[in-house]
């Protein structure tokens, strides 16, 4: 899956859009890596998100092409 679609679908960015512009400006790395919107995820991969102020880290563990508002953080795991 589209690394874009995952992090709309999981909730930890409300809108595609604005996680292809995060994406494209090099604020999301796969595994160390730096990711563009089109970049494929996995599970097992682990997300860095680089908001304005703060950065999250977290770990896929499902990947689903849709989800509920309630089961959306059962998609990943926030690491430390």
């Amino acid at each position: 899956m589209r690394i874009d679609k995952f992090l709309k679908v999981s909730r930890l960015i409300k809108r595609r859009s604005i996680a292809k512009e995060m994406a494209d400006q090099g604020r999301i790395t796969v595994n160390d890596k730096v990711a563009k919107s089109s970049t494929n995820v996995a599970v097992n991969d682990v997300l860095e998100i680089h908001y304005g102020t703060r950065d999250v880290k977290v770990k896929i563990i499902n990947i689903l092409d849709t989800t509920k508002k309630d089961e959306a953080n059962t998609l990943y795991e926030v690491m430390d």
